[in-house]
C-alpha cells in the first residue's frame, strides 16, 4: 500500500516518542527511534493512564490492557496523614462519565509493549541525537539528524528527548528553560505480598505527599514528594523517608520497610518557566516533556505526551504537507498543554502548603467539594478526543 513510505526520525524512546512512533507506523510511515540510553531502563515506576490517554491509544488501535499485560483501575482518592479521607474516588462514576476509569500500569511494561508493536530494529539504543539541521531548507530535502552512529535523513523529526531536551535548547536558545517547583520526588515499585486491600490514594501532609497505586502483578507503585532544594539527596534515604512519613497511616510504614534505596528513582520536580513560542520548527516537532514539561500534580505529563503523539500522527497524513501539518499540530496542542501545565503548577502549590492554618483550610475545602463538582472539574482533562 505504501510503496515509498516517508521517514520519521524520533529522538527519545520514552512514552511520548514510542507512542508517536507507533501512531506513525500505523499510518504507513517508516520510523527510526534514536535513544541515547544503552537499553530499556532497569528501574521503573508506575504510570496512571487517565481516560484521555486511553482514548488516544484507542484511536491508534493500541489496547493497553492486552498489550501491557497488567493494568488495573486506579481512580485516586486523597487522605490525611491520620488516614481519614478528604475525598474518595468513585471508579464506577468515572467509568460512566468518561467511558472507563484511569488504569495503572508499570511504565517499563508499557514502553516494552509499545516497542513490541513496532517493526524489529525500529528503536536504536545507544544512539543519541546530537543535532538536527536544515529543518527549513529552501533547497529541498529533509532534515539531517546527527548521531554518533552516522547521519540520518528524514521527512520529519520528532523531538521526544525529555524534560532537559537538547533540541529544545538548540532551537529556542533564548527560552528561559525549566523552573524548579521547590519539590523533590522519590518513586519505586514494591511487592505488596502480605498487604491485602491496598487502594489507590494520595496522602497529603504539610509540604509532603505519599502516593500508593496498586498494580496488577502483585506489586505496588509508591511515590513521595517533599519540599526540598534542588539536588536534595540525603545520605541515608531509608532514614529520611521514615523520618518524613513513618508516622503516617497504614500501610505507609509497612511500605517504607520494603524500600530498597538502590531501586528508588529520585527527581527534582520542574516545569517550563514559560511556554515555548510553538511546538514546531519547519519539519521538526516537539512532544511530551520536551514541548511542555509540567509537574506531575495532575498525573498528566505522560498522558499529554500520548495525546501529542497520536494527534501529530493524525495531522501528518502520509501524503500531506509536513510543515503545514506541524503548524497545525502547534495550533492543536499549544493552548491545551500550556493550560494543563499552569493548572498542574497551581495544584502543586495547594498540595504542598506547609502553614498549619493554610493546610487546614485546604483540607476543609477538599472535603467539602461535592463529588459531582470534583468530577466536572476534570472534564477538561479527561474529556479529550483525538478526533
Amino acid at each position: 500500500m505504501f510503496s515509498n513510505p516517508r521517514h520519521a526520525v524520533i529522538a527519545g524512546a520514552g512514552i511520548g516518542g514510542l507512542t508517536a512512533a507507533l501512531a506513525l507506523h500505523r499510518r504507513g510511515w517508516r520510523v527510526t527511534v534514536c535513544e541515547r540510553a544503552p537499553g530499556p531502563p532497569a528501574l521503573g515506576a508506575g504510570i496512571v493512564l487517565a481516560p484521555n490517554a486511553l482514548r488516544a491509544f484507542d484511536a491508534i488501535g493500541f489496547d493497553v490492557t492486552r498489550a501491557a499485560g497488567h493494568a488495573v483501575p486506579a481512580a485516586m482518592g486523597v487522605r490525611r496523614t491520620g488516614g481519614d479521607w478528604l475525598n474518595r474516588a468513585d471508579t464506577a462514576a468515572m467509568a460512566a462519565r468518561y467511558g472507563r476509569p484511569p488504569l495503572a500500569v508499570h511504565r517499563t511494561a508499557l514502553a516494552a509493549a509499545l516497542t513490541a508493536a513496532l517493526p524489529d530494529g525500529t528503536v536504536r539504543y545507544g544512539v543519541a541525537v546530537t543535532a538536527v539541521e536544515r529543518v527549513d531548507s529552501p533547497q529541498g530535502g529533509g532534515p539531517v539528524v546527527r548521531t554518533p552512529a552516522g547521519d540520518l535523513t528524514a521527512d520529519v523529526v520528532i523531538a521526544a528527548d525529555g524534560i532537559h531536551s537538547a533540541l529544545r535548547r538548540q532551537y529556542f536558545p533564548h527560552h528561559p528553560g525549566l523552573r524548579h517547583s521547590g519539590e523533590t520526588a522519590w518513586r519505586t515499585v514494591l511487592s505488596c505480598e502480605g498487604l491485602p486491600g491496598l487502594v489507590a490514594a494520595e496522602t497529603w501532609g504539610r509540604g509532603e505527599r505519599f502516593g500508593v497505586v496498586p498494580l496488577a502483578d502483585g506489586r505496588v507503585y509508591v511515590y513521595a514528594t517533599a519540599r526540598a532544594p534542588q539536588g536534595y539527596a540525603p545520605a541515608d534515604l531509608r532514614a529520611e523517608l521514615r523520618r518524613r512519613y513513618g508516622a503516617w497511616h497504614d500501610p505507609i510504614p509497612a511500605l517504607l520497610d520494603r524500600i530498597d534505596p538502590a531501586a528508588v528513582l529520585r527527581h527534582d520536580l520542574y516545569d517550563l518557566a514559560v511556554p515555548l513560542p510553538r511546538h514546531h520548527s519547519g519539519r521538526l516537532a516537539w512532544v511530551g516533556d520536551a514541548a511542555h514539561a509540567m509537574t506531575p500534580n495532575l498525573g498528566q505529563g505522560g498522558c499529554q505526551a500520548i495525546e501529542d503523539g497520536v494527534v501529530l500522527a493524525r495531522l501528518l497524513d502520509a501524503d500531506g504537507d509536513v510543515p503545514a501539518a506541524l503548524a497545525a499540530y502547534t495550533r492543536a496542542r499549544h493552548a491545551r498543554t500550556d493550560a494543563i501545565r499552569i493548572r498542574s503548577r497551581r495544584a502543586g502549590r495547594v498540595a504542598a502548603l506547609t502553614h498549619p492554618l493554610a493546610v487546614a483550610v485546604r483540607d476543609l475545602a477538599v472535603r467539602a467539594t461535592p463529588a459531582w463538582a470534583a468530577q466536572r472539574a476534570m472534564d477538561g482533562l479527561f474529556g479529550f478526543s483525538p478526533a
